[in-house]
């Protein structure tokens, strides 16, 4: 048996909004071991979808050398879109199913260059059901909107 020589790290993400759109929030953590940072901010004018990726996003962001990850969220747009949609939308030229552009197409990209040096699995919970990590995000990101 072959040992996985990358550190395996947790992200747990969320976005909220006071509107939508309007202004927004989102919080992640990252677990690693022991070690465990949460992370949070917002924009004066968003977009829910938005939020839940920039949640996604800042977390990778922090990631210094590939690992293996999972993402936990309990946005199944972030995570259909990582895991279904995305090939389609880049053979098709960022044009979506109904033949329109990919709406979010800026953080869907910044998406795939974040998570390329990555073993990434995406899993989905449901919100607001008891998960204490995304409970937790939930809070973050609702910390996160601008007054």
């Amino acid at each position: 048996m072959t040992e996985n020589k990358e550190p395996l790290v947790e992200i747990f993400c969320d976005g909220a909004c006071s509107g939508n759109p309007g202004p927004g929030g989102y919080g992640s953590i990252l677990r690693y071991g022991k070690v465990v940072k949460e992370l949070n901010g917002g924009s004066a004018n968003t977009t829910n979808n938005r939020m839940e990726m920039t949640a996604a996003i800042e977390a990778l962001r922090l990631l210094k050398r590939p690992s293996s990850v999972v993402i936990t969220t309990d946005s199944q747009y972030l995570v259909k879109g990582m895991t279904e949609w995305i090939g389609g939308w880049q053979r098709k030229g960022w044009i979506n199913s109904k033949k329109e552009p990919v709406v979010n197409r800026d953080l869907w990209e910044i998406l795939l260059e974040l998570t390329s040096p990555h073993s990434v699995k995406w899993q989905w919970v449901r919100g607001h059901a008891g998960h204490a990590e995304n409970e937790r995000c939930d809070q973050l990101a609702r910390e996160g909107i601008p007054k």
